[in-house]
């Protein structure tokens, strides 16, 4: 399976949020961060990450006369670069798209489902915002958030940070004034 392919399941979406920030965990570790998807079905996806290259096995260790395995993210694996978004179908982004949404949706489900959930001092937020922008001032946002997010993309956990899920979005909701619908 290709990388697109590979990371075109929310599940498997998933298990790479959980593994973001140079982090190692082993499948119990990512069952537990998953706990509403079967422990089989994280097993079977977890496996098919490896042996696409997303995952690698970081570590071995016997555990109780069998062998724990820690995972690591090959980040380089975990993308889908320029030249493959650009060559996607309308169906391609549609099905992209549906799993990103299926995955944040469940993320969010799994959040609310824990017992300690604090939207409110968890400083939650789902806003959205329609603007109007020419192709410019579009391109310096997206600009402005990669400034922003790229410096945190390799934090890893440590005490008193929390892993956040940050998505942002933006695609045309209305044709350029002065354009032919």
């Amino acid at each position: 399976m290709d990388p697109l392919e590979l990371l075109g399941q929310p599940v498997r979406l998933r298990i790479v949020h959980a593994l973001r920030g140079d982090r190692t965990l082993t499948t119990s570790q990512l069952c537990a961060r998953i706990p509403d998807v079967s422990k089989a079905t994280v097993y079977r996806h977890i496996e098919l990450l490896a042996a696409g290259g997303i995952l690698e096995v970081a570590e071995e260790r016997r555990v109780r006369g069998a062998v724990e395995r820690l995972y690591r993210l090959r980040q380089d694996r975990a993308t889908i670069d320029a030249g493959t978004a650009g060559s996607l179908t309308t169906e391609d982004h549609r099905r992209g798209f549906a799993v990103a949404m299926a995955a944040l949706l469940a993320e969010f489900n799994a959040y609310l489902d824990k017992e300690h959930a604090d939207p409110a001092a968890d400083l939650v937020g789902y806003r959205q915002h329609a603007v109007w922008l020419t192709r410019d001032e579009l391109l310096e946002l997206i600009a402005q958030m990669r400034r922003a997010i790229v410096p945190v993309l390799d934090n890893a956990p440590a005490p008193g940070r929390t892993q956040y899920l940050i998505s942002p979005i933006q695609f045309p909701i209305e044709q350029p004034s002065g354009d032919p619908g």
